[in-house]
């Protein structure tokens, strides 16, 4: 493998142009494409939405004429097969593209190496694994649920220094800054759904929209679990529109009447297993939302749920927000609960650290799930 630095700089252009993607593909991956010519960038594109076009054809027809001998980025291998849209290979074929590098290998089992392949044999020149790992991380979510037929899980928890999502009175808004709540938001644009339990949806009854008006507006399921069923029915959570549906995860104990109420609301009721507590089985739970082509789901709250999660081993992907504050207090409420580890060689370890300034807050990130184990 022959690959520059300059290689690595237009694969991170293609990955910048993925991102824009991002959260608005599924159930197809993000990706993106970059096309240069004698060191300069001739053509750019991305895949913008599932049904239409892909990251390559929307380079080569933003290049034109200036497609044919130059060298074409993308972030996932090309596709080689006709789904909603003709075989990418053919297209980079038939634009004339002598140099195809890849990042990432598609991590279908089925596919795989076989786009890649196929330009080779008809006489391009084809490398793979530029920036691998960051082109892999974009596209986790698809590669788990491609390979396992299962979301991708990322948890998300905003606390004080000590570990405090509220006071001992629940006073929670805000722990953290403006700049740590868009990060929130940036995070609900990739996501699939948004998930919360019983407590979190009655106490501070949330919209769990996506709100940022620099991008357009996306679909996000609301996710609630109620073992029960007993959250009152005028919660904004239960107002259902067109960009945010909402899916109630339910057990037998959940009275017919009440989840005929809500369904007449438009909302999605779904029985499932109870666990050894009574609650909603999380396991029988993400089996469902894989079913039904959810590719990911953003866990926000409460503690109880984040703590089943972790107790679970259930979480991929993790992100901890910290404020410069200190609440204190026996009866504040901590960020995660569930029953936790005996000892701490039990402990969950974030791989791939990345520690982020927000202001004065800052981002803890990391990975618990090995992404590069989707590909082997």
């Amino acid at each position: 493998m022959n690959l520059s630095y300059t290689d690595k700089k237009f694969m991170g252009m293609a990955l910048s142009l993925a991102e824009k993607g991002r959260g608005y593909t599924s159930p197809n991956p993000p990706v993106g494409a970059v096309i240069v010519k004698e060191g300069k960038v001739v053509g750019k594109g991305y895949h913008k939405k599932a049904g239409t076009a892909h990251a390559e054809v929307n380079a080569i027809a933003d290049a034109g004429d200036l497609a044919r001998g130059a060298d074409i980025y993308v972030t996932l291998e090309p596709c080689n097969h006709t789904g909603k849209t003709p075989p990418c290979t053919m297209a980079i074929l038939n634009a004339g593209i002598k140099r195809v590098v890849i990042g990432a290998k598609d991590p279908n089992p089925k596919v795989e190496g076989g786009g890649a392949e196929f330009l080779r044999q008809k006489g391009l020149k084809v490398e793979t694994g530029c920036l691998e790992d960051k082109c892999r991380l974009l596209i986790a979510p698809f590669a788990k649920h491609i390979r396992t037929g299962l979301p991708w899980i990322r948890t998300k928890a905003a606390a004080s220094l000590d570990g405090r999502v509220a006071t001992r009175t629940g006073h929670s808004k805000w722990i953290t800054n403006d700049k740590a709540r868009a990060y929130g938001q940036m995070i609900r644009r990739w996501s699939d759904a948004i998930l919360v339990g019983r407590n979190t949806a009655l106490q501070d009854d949330p919209s769990l929209t996506f709100r940022d008006e620099g991008w357009p507006p996306k679909t996000l399921l609301r996710v609630i679990l109620d073992s029960s069923l007993s959250l009152p029915s005028n919660l904004k959570l239960f107002n259902v529109a067109p960009f945010s549906p909402t899916l109630v995860a339910t057990t037998e104990k959940a009275p017919v009447q009440k989840k005929e109420e809500l369904e007449e609301k438009g909302v999605e009721v779904v029985v499932l297993p109870s666990d050894e507590a009574g609650s909603v089985d999380l396991k029988a739970l993400i089996k469902f939302l894989g079913e039904q082509n959810v590719q990911s789901v953003l866990v926000e709250g409460g503690a109880k749920i984040h703590g089943s999660f972790w107790d679970n081993a259930l979480v991929d992907e993790a992100f901890f927000f910290f404020a410069p504050i200190i609440i204190g207090g026996a009866s504040a409420p901590s960020s995660i609960l569930g029953k936790g580890i005996d000892t701490l060689t039990e402990a969950p370890r974030l791989q791939n650290i990345k520690i982020e300034r927000l202001k004065d807050n800052f981002l803890v990130h990391g990975l618990v799930t090995r992404v590069e184990d989707f590909w082997s």
